[in-house]
């Protein structure tokens, strides 16, 4: 049986959060254990696809005034604004993930059983169009397919990456909607997107990180592990991820391309 971990973390930079994810990639080639792990960004920051274009093409001194972070991920997609929202990453062994279509729809099938855990009835979402190809439509402008929806508009995005024997899943699950801000950074100005779906507009008020962990967890012990327990980041966890920290931080990786 796989078994599944989960970890709570504190708010953290961009920089931060995207060097602990990849050194929880490590631990998962090194143990065969699945993490989920929840947690939120100690500052607003614009989170870069991993084969996005961006260079050049936004208004860094807009970014800076407004108190802007940005971080390239190692997974792919489009930019998100990381601020009233709350992210999750799964790290596991390829090995017994399945492919890349199965690991991803088991996901989200722990996803939407959190979320239906919480109130929210989401589903998978089926376009009749490809994806858009990583570029500066931001990431909530439309779903992909098998990204979730409430009422056709999307509330989570999610993408993976595989490397070496182990994957990392990242996801956004928006609390409100910021993300429209992104096309006003963007040079020349982008197209306003539609309004995406959010856990306020579904509840009727922000559940906490805490909340959100919970669901995911008995989820988790509900569909894959009922022994699931928790892990924190120990020495050894937290010194790999400071190692990885200096590649986040480096504009040559966050403006690459």
């Amino acid at each position: 049986m796989t078994h599944w971990r989960l970890l709570t973390s504190d708010p953290a930079t961009g920089a931060e959060n995207m060097a602990l994810d990849e050194a929880l990639m490590d631990r998962a080639r090194e143990t065969g254990e699945w993490v989920l792990r929840v947690y939120g960004w100690s500052r607003p920051t614009i989170s870069l696809g991993r084969n996005q274009s961006a260079g050049g093409r936004y208004d860094l001194a807009e970014i800076a005034r407004r108190g802007f972070d940005v971080v390239r991920r190692p997974t792919g997609g489009r930019a998100i604004l990381h601020h009233r929202e709350i992210t999750y990453s799964v790290t596991a062994p390829v090995s017994g993930a399945g492919d890349l279509r199965e690991s991803y729809e088991r996901i989200n099938g722990l996803l939407i059983h959190a979320l239906a855990r919480l109130g929210v009835q989401a589903v998978a979402a089926e376009p009749s169009t490809r994806a858009a190809a990583p570029g500066m439509t931001p990431c909530f402008a439309e779903p992909a397919a098998g990204e979730l929806t409430v009422s056709g508009r999307k509330l989570a995005g999610s993408a993976q990456w595989r490397a070496d024997g182990a994957l990392l899943q990242h996801g956004s699950i928006l609390l409100a909607d910021d993300q429209s801000l992104l096309s006003e950074l963007a040079v020349p100005r982008g197209r306003e997107i539609p309004p995406p779906a959010t856990l306020i507009d579904a509840l009727g008020r922000a559940p906490t990180i805490d909340e959100v962990a919970a669901a995911l967890g008995d989820s988790v012990r509900a569909l894959e592990d009922p022994r699931i327990e928790t892990v924190t980041v120990d020495d050894r966890l937290r010194a790999r991820a400071r190692a990885l920290v200096v590649r986040y931080l480096d504009d040559g990786w966050t403006w690459r391309r």
